[in-house]
């Protein structure tokens, strides 16, 4: 028998399957990325001092230039709104605060490997690396300007009005720092392929921040009547606004609602199922595409 014929009657070996697109190999890349933490909270210090690098008051600009912008904001809006300063100044504060730490999120998150290019292709390390060195940077961000919170908490006496409940800011900005992560995963791997992305994202964030309770209040709506009622309820379409409500309750000791927090869970659980998908998917894909 020719051998061309022992060929033909031998079955066909089965091809190897790789497993760059394994749920496996998602999982472990965000693994290897926490692992490597000593690597991305270097990192992510770095940018900040290289931001402000000469500056004689340093990361600190960051809390000037946002207690200023909330102050602006808070003496304006108050007076438009007729609402007591003590009372709007701490709302609008902390809001933007963690408006600042969302919105940072979604617009750098958008260019996060785009904007690491070079240790991508020349780094072998994983590529969650450069999503935890983007939070890591921005809960710095939110260090110091949490410094502003903790200045109005005695000006402002918010301390008389808080109670135990005070610590639910703890677990809810585990959250909103969970978050972070896979909006920052899944824009980014999106933006990369597709660059039209990164400017639609700019564009709907400034339209977020306006349409998000953080100069206004849903309670000024609601004490209108009529058809302020169906403003609020548009308002709560808004899931950014159960974002901030979750933590900006706590902090400036207003009622909490648990539908805030079932809410935000279920965008928590959503968000990273596309992030695990995403990362399945088109992990291996990025460094082509950067």
């Amino acid at each position: 028998m020719s051998a061309s014929a022992i060929e033909s009657e031998t079955p066909d070996a089965p091809a190897p399957v790789s497993d760059s697109q394994t749920f496996r190999r998602a999982f472990k890349d965000l693994r290897d990325g926490l692992n490597q933490r000593e690597l991305w909270l270097s990192l992510g210090w770095q940018d900040i001092k290289q931001r402000y690098r000469r500056s004689v008051i340093g990361p600190f600009w960051i809390t000037i230039a946002t207690g200023v912008q909330a102050g602006a904001m808070g003496l304006l809006y108050s007076a438009l709104l007729n609402i007591p300063l003590k009372e709007f100044l701490p709302y609008v504060t902390v809001g933007l605060i963690v408006w600042n730490l969302i919105s940072a999120s979604i617009l750098e998150g958008s260019e996060v490997f785009i904007a690491n290019e070079g240790l991508i292709k020349q780094l072998p390390s994983a590529l969650s690396v450069h999503v935890y060195r983007l939070v890591w940077r921005q809960v710095l961000f939110f260090a110091h300007n949490f410094a502003i919170y903790i200045v109005l908490l005695f000006a402002f006496s918010i301390w008389q009005n808080m109670s135990w409940t005070a610590l639910a800011a703890i677990p809810a900005f585990v959250l909103i720092v969970a978050n972070t992560l896979w909006v920052s995963i899944v824009f980014g791997i999106f933006s990369t392929r597709y660059r039209d992305i990164a400017p639609i994202l700019g564009s709907l964030t400034l339209l977020l921040f306006v349409l998000t309770p953080i100069m206004w209040t849903t309670q000024a709506l609601k004490d209108q009547g009529g058809q302020a009622m169906e403003r609020v309820r548009l308002a709560e379409l808004n899931p950014l606004y159960h974002y901030l409500e979750i933590i900006r309750a706590p902090l400036i000791g207003a009622d909490q609602q648990a539908y805030h927090w079932y809410i935000v869970i279920a965008f928590t659980v959503v968000g990273w199922a596309v992030a695990i998908l995403a990362l399945r998917k088109y992990r291996a894909r990025v460094p082509y595409w950067v």
